[in-house]
């Protein structure tokens, strides 16, 4: 939740470096997401098959943020 928080924050501020900066933020939080996905599987609260499956979305999105953050920076 806290990475489509500061996405949708990013896409709501009027200056390219605060979107950037929650941008940054976000993928700060998707980070912490994937090593929360590592310790679940590790204890046994997620299967194999379900974690290569979030962590595909996971990957997935980290491409999206890295665009929209190369996308920004160009309108500095």
């Amino acid at each position: 939740m806290s990475v489509t928080s500061n996405i949708a924050e990013g896409f709501g501020r009027q200056g390219f470096k605060e979107k950037i900066q929650f941008y940054y933020i976000a993928h700060g939080s998707l980070t912490e997401l994937e090593n929360q996905l590592f310790i679940a599987k590790d204890v046994g609260y997620l299967k194999d098959a379900d974690f290569e499956k979030i962590m595909t979305q996971a990957n997935n999105v980290h491409a999206l943020l890295v665009g929209f953050i190369k996308k920004s920076k160009t309108f500095l």
